[in-house]
């Protein structure tokens, strides 16, 4: 998404941009300390930014059909709201994530045990949690590991949802600037994500260097499930499916309100 800033070929022309690397949930709890002025974060931790961060309508991350995995080292059945998970250890990547969140829509019976991204695969393959919930490039590699999929909540929510994305993240903007700053970040987003996907080959090479060991072949399918035409713009269908989602989740008490820039559908 950044390839367009972080190379040069979009100016910057008035700001200075600092470009902070970590994990989403480190970026979520950083938002609640209003940390940065501009910033990607899970959708379930910006319900509870409102106050602060305005979302940006460029940088979402939406699967469409595919998600977070729930895995574990051997099958068992989940359905959706059936307390299947009852009593399971389950590891999740952090209680602001839109992954934790969506499980919790799925069936929200199960002990949430927090850990780091990348270390919920061995903890599955080490006996410290029953299961555990992927994202990231986990999701491609977890078979090679000895795990199986006990669910993959993207495809549970576009048939939950009659065929909308599961919403994942986005770039959010202090309130606090003005609205003329706002805007423009917004158009500097918007360019650079552009330059990214007419430039694909480069951007993959650049974003390789991020891929945690993935080669070439996987980082190319990882970035085209989360860096793609919903990421340039929400569109009609990806702003009904966080408004299903933020309904959803308020609806059940699980986010203290909807966002006041996502209408109820």
């Amino acid at each position: 998404m950044f390839y367009g800033l972080a190379s040069g070929a979009i100016h910057a022309d008035g700001f200075e941009i600092d470009q902070v690397l970590a994990d989403i949930e480190t970026l979520n709890r950083a938002a609640f300390e209003g940390t940065y002025e501009v910033t990607a974060v899970s959708f379930h931790a910006f319900a509870h930014l409102t106050d602060r961060y305005t979302l940006l309508p460029h940088g979402a991350s939406m699967g469409d059909r595919y998600g977070p995995l729930l895995v574990a080292t051997k099958a068992f059945t989940a359905r959706p709201g059936a307390g299947q998970l009852k009593g399971r250890r389950i590891g999740i990547p952090g209680r602001l994530t839109s992954a934790y969140l969506a499980l919790q829509l799925f069936d929200p019976d199960f002990e949430a045990v927090v850990l780091p991204f990348d270390q919920i695969q061995h903890a599955v393959l080490d006996g410290r949690v029953d299961a555990g919930l992927l994202i990231h490039e986990g999701q491609l590699t977890y078979g090679a590991e000895g795990l199986v999929k006990i669910v993959d909540l993207g495809e549970w929510w576009f048939e939950h949802t009659n065929g909308l994305p599961l919403p994942l993240g986005g770039n959010i903007i202090r309130r606090n600037l003005p609205e003329a700053t706002r805007a423009t970040v917004s158009q500097l987003l918007h360019d650079s994500i552009a330059h990214a996907l007419s430039h694909r080959e480069e951007a993959v090479k650049y974003a390789q260097q991020f891929g945690r060991g993935l080669g070439e072949s996987d980082t190319d399918r990882f970035v085209g499930m989360y860096v793609n035409g919903l990421t340039l713009d929400y569109g009609q269908r990806g702003r009904a499916a966080l408004s299903q989602f933020f309904t959803e989740a308020f609806d059940r008490g699980l986010i203290p309100a909807i966002p006041p820039d996502v209408r109820r559908s």
